[in-house]
C-alpha cells in the first residue's frame, strides 16, 4: 500500500523584507549577499505566532475535506522548534481552530529543523500500519522566529510561515518510497534556542555537521537501497534549506565527492535538478521545520512533470538529527498544489520598511512562550496589519490570559 503526502500547503505570512535592504541598513559585508541566495524574507506581526502559522497552512487542506474526510484524521502531529510551553503542545490549540474531530490523537515532536520530517515519517508509518479504511494523519511543521539577531547573519535568513501536510494512502503529491531511508545522528552545539527570546549558535561548526551528516545519511541510503546512485537514481534532490547558497555548497560537495563531477558539469546539475526548489526558499527564508517541505513546493510548481518522478530528499536539525530518503512525485502534484495559489500569495505579501520591521521585531517578545497575560494591541502597527491581515479571514492571536492563548480570525 503506497504511503505519503495527499495534500501540501505553505503559508509564508503575509510581510515580507528585502534582504538587500536589511544588508545595507544593517552594514553587512555586501560580498556575502550573494553567497546567500535570498531576495526577500517572510515576517510574522506580532499577532502571529507558531499557532496562527500552523492553523493558516493547514486549514485550506481541511476546507477541501468532506466531513466524512476530515474524520478520518486520526492524528495530529506538530513538528516545531518555537514551542510556547514546556508540557502543553501547540498542536491542541490547532486541533481547536482547526476544528478536528477529538477521536484523534495529538502530540508535538521537537528537534529543531528535523521535526517536520519526523512527524512525516511518524505519520506514514501510523496510517501504513493501521487496520482502519481510509485513516489520514495531519502533519503541520509550525515556526516563529524568536527576536531577529540584530547586525548577525542570522537575522536575513529568519523566516517565518509553516507548511500542512495531509498524509493518506491516496499519495497524490507524493508517495514515501517504504524503508529507503538513510540517518544520522550525534550530539552536537551548532545551533539552539536556548530562551524564548534568543537564537544563537555556531555558523560554522552548523555548516560542517550539515555536510557530514549529508554524507553520513546518503551513505547509509545507498547501503538499504540496492543499485541507489546519485544521478541515475533521482530525477529531482530537495535538501533542507537554511538559506539557498548554503544548499548550493551541499549539492557540489556532495556530487563531488560522489562522483568526481568538474564544476561546470556540477553547475549545471545544480541548475537542473536542485535549482527550481530554491525558488520559494530565496522569497521566504528560512521555515526551520517546514524548510525541506517549502522547498519541495518550489519544485512541484517550477518543473515540468509529465510522469512520475522520483526525488532525493535530505533533512537536517540542529543538534543534531538528519535523515536522507527518497519518494515518487506525482504526474497530477502540480495541478493539485496550483489551486492553492503558492506563489501568488508570495507576490502579495506587504513589504515592509526598516521602520516597521523594527517595530515588529521589537513587539514579537510580546507573544513567545512564557507571557502570562497580554492584549494583543494591532493599533501599534495598524498600517502593516491592515494591509497584511485585517479582513482576510486568517487566525491571530488575540489575547493571554493566565498563560491561555486565545485567538480570533481576522
Amino acid at each position: 500500500m503506497p504511503v505519503g503526502i495527499e495534500a501540501i500547503n505553505v503559508y509564508a505570512a503575509r510581510a515580507s523584507l528585502d534582504v538587500r535592504q536589511l544588508f545595507d541598513a544593517r552594514g553587512l559585508d555586501l560580498q556575502r549577499f550573494g553567497n546567500l541566495m535570498m531576495g526577500q524574507k517572510s515576517v510574522n506581526l506580532p499577532c502571529e505566532d507558531p499557532v496562527t502559522n500552523g492553523v493558516n497552512a493547514a486549514r485550506p487542506l481541511i476546507a477541501a475535506l468532506t466531513p466524512s474526510q476530515r474524520n478520518q484524521i486520526e492524528l495530529l502531529i506538530v513538528g516545531t522548534e518555537s514551542g510556547l510551553d514546556y508540557a502543553k503542545p501547540i498542536s491542541t490549540y490547532i486541533h481547536e481552530y482547526l476544528g478536528l474531530n477529538r477521536r484523534c490523537r495529538s502530540f508535538e515532536i521537537k528537534h529543531a529543523c528535523y521535526g517536520g520530517t519526523a512527524a512525516l515519517q511518524m505519520a506514514a508509518s501510523f496510517v501504513a500500519a493501521s487496520p482502519v479504511p481510509g485513516m489520514k494523519a495531519l502533519v503541520i511543521a509550525a515556526e516563529a522566529a524568536s527576536t531577529a539577531d540584530r547586525g548577525s547573519y542570522w537575522e536575513p535568513s529568519q523566516g517565518a510561515g509553516a507548511v500542512g501536510m495531509l498524509v493518506s494512502a491516496q499519495p497524490d503529491i507524493l508517495a514515501l518510497d517504504p524503508g529507503a531511508s538513510g540517518y544520522y545522528t550525534y550530539e552536537v552545539m551548532d545551533t539552539l534556542r536556548p530562551r524564548p527570546d534568543l537564537e544563537a549558535g555556531d555558523t560554522d561548526l552548523s555548516l560542517m555537521s550539515y555536510l557530514e551528516c549529508l554524507h553520513r545519511t546518503y551513505e547509509m541510503y545507498c547501503e538499504r537501497v540496492s543499485g541507489a546512485d546519485i544521478i541515475a537514481t533521482f530525477d529531482y534532490l530537495v535538501f533542507h534549506a537554511p538559506f539557498s547558497g548554503m544548499v548550493k555548497g551541499a549539492h557540489r560537495t556532495l556530487l563531488r565527492k560522489q562522483r568526481g563531477m568538474p564544476p561546470d558539469v556540477v553547475e549545471r546539475d545544480f541548475e537542473t535538478r536542485m535549482a527550481p526548489s530554491l525558488i520559494y526558499c530565496s522569497r521566504i527564508g528560512n521555515l526551520y521545520s517546514g524548510s525541506l517541505y517549502a522547498a519541495l513546493c518550489s519544485l512541484i510548481e517550477h518543473v515540468e512533470l509529465d510522469g512520475a518522478r522520483r526525488i532525493g530528499m535530505y533533512s537536517y536539525g540542529s543538534g543534531c538529527a538528519s535523515e536522507f530518503y527518497s519518494g515518487v512525485l506525482q504526474d497530477r502534484a502540480r495541478d493539485k498544489l496550483a489551486v492553492l495559489q503558492i506563489g501568488a500569495a508570495l507576490d502579495a505579501r506587504q513589504p515592509l520598511t526598516m521602520g516597521e520591521y523594527e517595530l515588529v521585531s521589537d513587539l514579537s517578545i510580546e507573544r513567545m512562550g512564557g507571557a502570562k497575560d497580554m492584549v494583543f494591541d494591532t493599533s501599534r502597527y495598524r498600517a502593516a496589519y491592515d494591509a497584511c491581515l485585517a479582513g482576510r479571514e486568517l487566525l491571530v492571536l488575540d489575547r493571554i490570559t493566565n498563560f491561555h492563548r486565545v485567538y480570533r480570525w481576522s
